[in-house]
């Protein structure tokens, strides 16, 4: 009999204050999409700023720091808003608009400040939308999603698993397709600059990655048959990902948080 293995039993003890990398998986994904639904349907900047703010708490106590974390949270997302806000005040019918303060006029057009707020809001709608899914984006491993919804939503394995193998074909087709440019570099083939020696490299790459995808195939699917993959309705797990009391007290906290700020932002 094989050993069965919790992962999650000592995580939240190991990161110390850093929670959520030992939270199920369902969980962070349960908990803000509440609030990502409730955000659709926000037309004011008030709610989405607060949601915005209340997950960069979240992720900055709960998540182990990065340098992906930090670009993501002090980079990405407030140039993101910054841009898309810009695009969508330009874009935005100053006839709907053109009874606020004027901003600025260029020749016949004008910003008005309507537009602004129009086009704000809605850029920070989308960016308190990806802010919440990165609750779950940062912490949770691909694997241990697909054994969380086999596990817990009762999720076809045979899916689940075919799933993460196709998922795992990425990684894998990034390391060929660099050694097979080590290997023309190397053979000094498709030299030289301008778009036609460009397209005269990258041409040479498909064949040879194509072969190796067949090849990677081939070996994936020979070893799953080994293992009398989808032989059975169900199999046993090796690694369980528990939903423990503390996942549903971040559900539950998340929400009341959520919902208390949708009434606070409407104003009571």
């Amino acid at each position: 009999m094989s050993t069965v293995i919790d992962p999650y039993a000592e995580a939240v003890h190991a990161r110390g204050a850093r929670f959520l990398p030992g939270l199920n998986p369902l969980a962070k994904i349960a908990a803000p999409l509440p609030a990502m639904i409730g955000l659709v349907f926000t037309r004011d900047a008030a709610a989405p700023l607060a949601f915005l703010l209340l997950t960069y708490v979240v992720v900055v106590i709960g998540a182990p720091s990065s340098g992906r974390m930090l670009v993501l949270l002090a980079l990405v997302i407030p140039l993101s808003v910054l841009t898309v806000g810009l695009g969508f005040s330009v874009w935005t019918d100053a006839s709907r608009v053109d009874q606020t303060v004027a901003v600025l006029q260029l020749g016949g057009w004008t910003l008005y400040g309507g537009a602004l707020a129009t086009g704000f809001a809605t850029a920070l709608r989308l960016g308190a939308i990806v802010a919440l899914a990165l609750i779950g984006g940062l912490t949770t491993t691909g694997p241990d999603l697909v054994r969380a919804l086999v596990q817990h939503l009762r999720v076809p394995y045979r899916v689940g698993y075919t799933a993460l193998a196709a998922f795992r074909f990425v990684p894998r087709f990034g390391h060929e397709l660099e050694i097979i440019r080590q290997a023309h570099r190397v053979r000094g083939a498709h030299g030289g600059r301008g778009p036609i020696a460009l397209v005269a490299r990258w041409s040479g790459y498909v064949v040879p990655l194509l072969a190796g995808a067949i090849r990677h195939a081939e070996r994936v699917a020979l070893a799953m048959d080994a293992r009398a993959f989808g032989a059975h309705a169900t199999r046993t797990e090796r690694h369980l990902v528990p939903f423990r009391p503390r996942d549903a007290v971040f559900v539950g906290g998340f929400w009341a948080a959520s919902a208390a700020l949708f009434w606070f932002t409407a104003g009571g």
